[in-house]
């Protein structure tokens, strides 16, 4: 933990910059006579028809945009994933090019049109994002290229749906007449709860997915006629709009409805299930880094909730598994661990095992993935004792399917699971980022988020002002953003590190914690930041690490957990 890695820097240069000038977004809207030109634009009969530089390419059956199969493509070294098909066109007509793509930087576009080639381009996505540009051909052109690509040295991107409309260039594409789908019927309210809304709708012929919009701003594509938005504040109004897609393009959003949740009946949603009304977190160390070594009943009583770190990741995708280090831990034995890990139950605490950390390297990406998550880790729980999980991934995540996970971890776990979340301050800045978009989509059962503030360097606050890590306005400010984005205040808490030792930059004096709850729970002890409204629910704080603490003589313990539990 709380170490993150370095976070690559994209260096563009001033060949990129004028590349990415030539960049077009216009869209066009298909006719009623145009037919999609590109064969096998949906990867459903492999790479047929298609060319991709290097062998980069290759089709997988997740993700998908629509049907079975989807391209990936990766670049490497000096190859930029291109997958090409030359289509046949009509000289001196218009055509709408479009592909559904996910993944890294990926790049869709068309060369020889005979007038002037075109291409439009998207950054990293972690959903399915609609790329589309339009061309006239020349007078005398009867074939064109239709590309996507990648960028050097990004991630591998993802497509499928490629198409080309407009009039029929006599090459035996797929779609034949096709259309974009007309606005679904019938959209309603068919449930509300205090944290989410769910959504019916009439099907649409020929569609074959649909995008919902909350306040106008996409939050979910689906396959049926029927969502559930989640992740949404107590008490609250919200307008949504649906509309149905296939290859041909997106239609125009249904009429509009208002979903108001219900009453959170406290402090918001969120599991807290025998915990204290402010708590804190500790992380206890499986491993002997310098720091001392503790048993679990080492850990003095402050601690609220034990994230034992870390499990790991094995051969199987999105399992993980727990091995105590007994040889590190001075012959620690599994057996008096687990009655360690039952006395802290019994005196009200809870001991919870964490996963990922600085290098861990477990990833959910998938139904089958997130499957593998939920299993292996309420294995461990029924195994150990532990009363949940943390997530410490430090290196992203993939909001659709780490939901997913959590909540079939949930169904099995029951309503007593605690579930928290250590992401990096970077993780937290926008709500549309993968771990702020986890937290929401799980706001009815996750117990807190604890981010890390520190190894950040200095960061943007709510207020749009830029403040420096190790001051109580970094604190405050960067807090403020999950409490203005969402998350009920008892969710958050201040993750900060329990010495100089425990990070490697970010560490502020016990008694710059306790101002900074402080000021979001009472607005006193603020510095040059004050929030517009006091948080007296504010969960608490969490701090790297137990072990690193009892180095220091427990101080940080001794002085934030008091200041914790004595909070409003």
């Amino acid at each position: 933990m709380p170490r993150p890695g370095g976070r690559r820097l994209r260096l563009w240069s001033g060949a990129v910059t004028a590349a990415l000038a030539l960049c077009l977004t216009g869209t066009g809207q298909a006719s009623a006579a145009d037919v999609d030109n590109v064969r096998n634009g949906g990867f459903e009969s492999g790479l047929s028809g298609w060319s991709c530089s290097a062998g980069s390419g290759t089709t997988v059956s997740s993700p998908a945009h629509s049907g079975s199969a989807a391209l990936k493509a990766t670049p490497d070294g000096l190859d930029n994933a291109e997958c090409s098909q030359a289509v046949a066109v009509s000289p001196n007509a218009t055509y709408t090019l479009s592909a559904w793509v996910q993944g890294g930087y990926t790049y869709l576009g068309a060369t020889g049109t005979g007038t002037t080639d075109v291409s439009t381009w998207t950054p990293d996505t972690t959903g399915w994002t609609r790329l589309s540009t339009t061309f006239t051909t020349g007078s005398s052109t009867n074939s064109v290229t239709v590309y996507l690509h990648g960028w050097y040295g990004q991630a591998a991107y993802y497509a499928d749906d490629v198409s080309l409309f407009g009039p029929d260039g006599g090459g035996g594409g797929d779609q034949g007449g096709q259309t974009a789908p007309a606005a679904p019927g019938g959209l309603g309210v068919t449930g509300t709860t205090s944290s989410s809304v769910s959504l019916s709708w009439n099907s649409v012929s020929d569609a074959t997915s649909y995008n919902v919009y909350r306040d106008g701003t996409k939050v979910t594509g689906v396959s049926g006629t029927s969502a559930t938005v989640t992740g949404l504040a107590a008490s609250s109004s919200y307008s949504f709009q649906v509309t149905a897609t296939n290859a041909a393009g997106e239609s125009p959003k249904s009429a509009a409805v208002t979903g108001t949740t219900t009453s959170s009946g406290g402090n918001g949603g969120g599991n807290g299930a025998g915990l204290p009304k402010h708590a804190v977190t500790g992380y206890w160390q499986n491993f002997n880094n310098g720091a001392a070594v503790q048993k679990i009943s080492d850990v003095p009583s402050q601690y609220d909730i034990i994230a034992v770190a870390f499990a790991d990741a094995t051969g199987t995708p999105g399992a993980v598994s727990f091995t105590l280090d007994s040889a590190g831990l001075n012959g620690y034995a599994v057996d008096q661990f687990k009655a360690d890990i039952k006395a802290k139950q019994a005196a009200g605490k809870k001991v919870i095992i964490s996963v990922g950390g600085e290098t861990g390297t477990v990833s959910v990406s998938d139904s089958a993935s997130a499957t593998n998550f939920a299993d292996s880790v309420h294995s461990l729980m029924q195994t150990y004792g532990f009363d949940g999980v943390d997530i410490d991934l430090e290196n992203g995540l993939n909001a659709t399917y780490m939901t997913q996970a959590l909540r079939a971890l949930s169904a099995k776990a029951g309503p007593s699971l605690i579930i928290t979340m250590a992401p990096q301050t970077l993780d937290m800045q926008s709500t549309s980022s993968g771990y702020f978009q986890t937290a929401l989509n799980v706001k009815d059962i996750l117990t807190v988020v604890n981010t890390q503030y520190y190894n950040s360097g200095s960061m943007l606050g709510c207020d749009g002002k830029v403040y420096s890590q190790g001051t109580v306005d970094f604190l405050t400010a960067l807090a403020c953003i999950q409490l203005e984005g969402g998350l009920a205040p008892s969710q958050v808490g201040l993750g900060v590190p329990a010495s100089t030792r425990g990070a490697g930059s970010g560490y502020v004096d016990p008694s710059v914690v306790n101002n900074a709850l402080d000021c979001l729970a009472k607005a006193t002890n603020c510095g040059s930041f004050t929030p517009s409204k006091t948080y007296p629910d504010l969960r608490g704080a969490m701090t790297w690490s137990t072990n690193w603490d009892a180095t220091a003589g427990n101080a940080w313990s001794n002085a934030v957990g008091p200041h914790v539990h004595a909070l409003p």
